[in-house]
């Protein structure tokens, strides 16, 4: 069994804002593997399915970006899910606009969600799929561009990644985390684990 968290905030205000990529990216998940995402538990909406013969959860926590590992640690204990079988999404400032890395386990480095699900499962050895969503201004503030909309421009770019996004998870899924991070990292631009 798979659990995949798309970490965003939830309520209009916030829809298609920057911080909120892994949210579309459960979206167009959900989507394209029929998957209603219409259960709320573990203070979260989610839907249970398969990708690639695997059970999976799809889930949008709906703590607000800053407590999601509250929901990762309630769905982690209910369902007895080893680290390597949830894959969290996220969006990322440190990464090229539009890339996409997939990440086998790593420090949560500025993102609150990640400090989060880091510090409520005591373990960072968890595989995240990072979607990068440009740098903010020189002096702007950090919340403020996280919390801002693409423009027009920017949306068709990350729709792209969004559903790039979507496939590197059947990706994990279905053929493991390897191959996925062979298939979708970049070639010049590997991550690390």
């Amino acid at each position: 069994m798979f659990v995949v968290v798309g970490l965003g905030n939830p309520g209009k205000d916030y829809t298609n804002t920057r911080h909120n990529v892994g949210f579309d990216t459960i979206d167009i998940l959900a989507e394209r593997n029929h998957i209603n995402i219409n259960k709320i538990k573990f203070k979260s909406v989610y839907g249970e399915g398969n990708i690639g013969g695997s059970k999976v959860l799809l889930v949008k926590p709906q703590t607000y970006m800053n407590n999601s590992g509250i929901t990762v640690r309630e769905i982690s204990s209910f369902y007895k899910i080893p680290p390597e079988n949830i894959i969290v999404i996220v969006d990322d400032i440190d990464i090229d606009f539009s890339a996409v890395r997939i990440k086998r386990r790593g420090s949560a480095g500025s993102h609150n969600g990640l400090k989060s699900i880091i510090y409520h499962l005591q373990k960072d050895d968890f595989p995240r799929i990072k979607l990068g969503i440009g740098r903010k201004r020189e002096n702007q503030d950090l919340a403020d561009f996280v919390l801002s909309r693409f423009s027009k421009e920017e949306r068709k770019l990350i729709e792209e990644s969004i559903l790039i996004g979507a496939e590197s998870v059947e990706s994990i899924i279905k053929d493991g985390i390897e191959e996925a991070m062979n298939k979708f990292n970049n070639k010049g631009n590997k991550a690390q684990d």
